[in-house]
């Protein structure tokens, strides 16, 4: 009986339901069908777990996968197939050419090679005229294969960042033409990350010779920058600064920086605006600036940022959709979506209306042990039996008449 609870218990806080979720935010109508996102605002956080783990999104009773992404940039490669052309043999080496023409810069080749278990080097050039004479040495790699030995393999040539329309490979006989099935090119991409400056008013405040600013969030809202403005007539100055919580807990420290000097004939131009920090809502949060001896800096502006949370998702188009959160006891969702996800870049936004009281709303059913669930009755049950246990034990000792 315990056990069957138990699973019962285990199965309503393991499931998503509408009627569970406290709050609901609607969509705006999908204009096309495919990839869309939306960005999550300060708004969500107080409402929903810690985590985000208790977000949904539904069409009608139909709950949509999606995918959570926290835009903090990164380096992504961006490959295009390639042409394999005249692959042959000359002066015992396999030798071939590779037609760049379609691709503007790269700094890489990855080549798909048949052969396995081998070691070759491959020298790499590069030309824009493919009856050339005149070919440019852009370098060599080292191919190899060690699948017996299971340790792995590269089939990668890497070059300098280069522009030329063809690249002449010449690679020892270990690989033969036969081997090279295929080509692709590319290079690494700078993804910058995306920040989205949190609704605050700070209070500006001089003790001596720091500058203070208090901020205030809301509850469970993270906080990973503050960006300060400064007046741009305030030029070459060094600053420390630290973040505090009300209570004194720090949260993070640096300098700003502001540098624009000719020094021996060198130009040095150094802006550095803003603090990386760490923490989260509720403040407030003190900003504070020391600034020594010289005079306060003209703060113009803080802004205290966030790296954006996006929920990317598929749907028709003229769906109509709404985010729901709330659910203490909801876990987060496993979603093939988010396994396999793949970001297509356009991948349009969707605007989210103002938060509101789900309407349907009723709770999750009461899943605590009876006795939990009727504390009063099971104090009266134990009180009763004690007294009536207390009476058979006095009746026991009175003394039998002979």
């Amino acid at each position: 009986m315990k056990t069957a609870r138990g699973m019962v218990a285990a199965l309503l806080i393991a499931t998503a339901s509408i009627s569970y979720f406290k709050y609901e935010r609607l969509l705006q109508p999908i204009p096309s069908g495919g990839q869309h996102y939306i960005v999550l605002d300060e708004t969500v956080w107080p409402h929903a777990g810690p985590g985000l783990e208790d977000l949904r999104i539904y069409a009608a009773e139909k709950e949509i996968p999606y995918m959570l992404t926290i835009e903090r940039g990164g380096l992504a490669i961006e490959q295009k197939k390639i042409s394999v052309l005249q692959p042959g043999t000359l002066n015992g080496k396999t030798q071939f050419l590779l037609d760049m023409s379609d691709i503007s810069r790269y700094d890489r080749v990855e080549l798909k090679l048949r052969t396995t278990n081998f070691v070759a080097h491959a020298r790499v050039e590069g030309s824009d005229d493919p009856h050339g004479v005149g070919w440019s040495n852009l370098g060599t790699t080292t191919l190899y294969d060690l699948s017996d030995e299971k340790l792995g393999h590269n089939s990668a040539l890497h070059i300098p960042v280069t522009t030329y329309k063809y690249l002449r490979v010449w690679i020892d006989n270990f690989v033969k033409p036969v081997d090279v099935e295929s080509a692709s090119a590319g290079m690494n991409l700078e993804e910058k990350a995306v920040w989205r400056d949190l609704n605050s008013e700070p209070q500006h405040t001089q003790q001596g010779r720091d500058t203070i600013f208090i901020v205030s969030i809301p509850k469970n809202v993270p906080i990973e920058r503050v960006l300060l403005s400064i007046d741009p007539s305030q030029t070459n100055f060094r600053r420390d600064v630290e973040i505090q919580s009300d209570n004194g807990m720090w949260f993070g420290s640096g300098e700003l920086s502001r540098i624009h000097l000719n020094r021996n004939g060198q130009r040095i131009d150094v802006e550095q605006p803003w603090l990386d920090v760490g923490g989260t809502g509720p403040g407030p949060f003190k900003i504070i600036v020391h600034n020594g001896d010289d005079a306060p800096l003209k703060v113009t502006g803080v802004h205290l940022q966030q790296y954006e949370r996006r929920i990317y998702f598929d749907s028709e188009p003229g769906a109509s959709l709404s985010l729901y959160y709330g659910d203490e006891k909801l876990g987060p969702p496993i979603y093939d979506y988010a396994k396999l996800f793949q970001r297509d870049a356009s991948a349009e936004q969707v605007q989210l209306s103002a938060e509101e009281q789900n309407a349907a709303f009723s709770g999750r059913p009461d899943d605590r042990p009876w006795s939990e669930r009727h504390p009063a009755v099971l104090w009266v049950s134990i009180i009763a039996a004690v007294m009536i246990l207390g009476g058979i034990a006095l009746r026991s000792m009175k003394p039998t008449a002979t």
